[in-house]
């Protein structure tokens, strides 16, 4: 699915750019209350998943063609994997803020654990 890839591709930009900004910070010890203070940590999952959502976004849309999936169901697939995608990296910094936030984390991860297991039980059917 071309949305799949262009905003896996996206998304891995977004987080190299993120990478950087974080890089040019990443010696000053004191730095958001420090290296293994909650929100640089969050801050830091946030970078990661951005660059590895992104690319499972593009694993996404290499591979869903070999699929057996319906129409119906691959853009499910798609939509749900585009969401956590975006999702994941904003729960990460609303929480690095307002660690109350966290409970954000359940629209990503229930929309990946779906996607994935639309693309699982696809690709065991073809």
């Amino acid at each position: 699915m071309a949305d799949n890839l262009v905003i896996g591709w996206t998304l891995v930009l977004l987080g190299f750019v993120s990478g950087l900004f974080l890089g040019l910070h990443f010696h000053e010890d004191a730095w958001m209350g420090g290296y293994g203070s909650f929100p640089r940590r969050l801050i830091r999952l946030g970078h990661i998943a951005l660059v590895a959502l992104g690319m499972v976004n593009v694993l996404f849309a290499v591979s869903v063609d070999g699929s057996a999936l319906s129409d119906r169901w691959r853009q499910s697939a798609s939509w749900l994997f585009i969401t956590g995608g975006f999702a994941m990296p904003l729960c990460c910094i609303l929480t690095a803020r307002f660690p109350r936030a966290r409970a954000c984390f359940v629209v990503p991860v229930i929309a990946l654990i779906c996607a994935a297991a639309i693309m699982a039980i696809g690709s065991v059917v073809s």
